[in-house]
């Protein structure tokens, strides 16, 4: 029952990809309350393009996370 936001930076952008074999992103981008953001920096630095990002799967800069970490009642989980 959270809104949950699952923000991929670094290599973990490689799993934003379409036909990228990542089983688990694809079952999160489905899932009420829950949306997939891909750092635009990460992205641009491995030559993926927006018109590439698997279906669900949205960009974002790194201000976004920022916003979202000082938002009231928000947890950061760090992996």
């Amino acid at each position: 029952g959270n809104q949950v936001t699952f923000f991929l930076v670094q290599n973990g952008v490689l799993a934003s990809r379409k036909g990228a074999k990542a089983d688990a992103l694809r079952s999160l981008t489905g899932t009420r309350g829950m949306t997939v953001l891909a750092d635009e920096f990460s992205l641009r630095e491995r030559g993926i393009w927006r018109d590439k990002l698997a279906d669900g799967v949205e960009t974002a800069g790194i201000d976004q996370l920022v916003d979202l970490l000082i938002t009231d009642g928000c947890k950061a989980v760090w992996h």
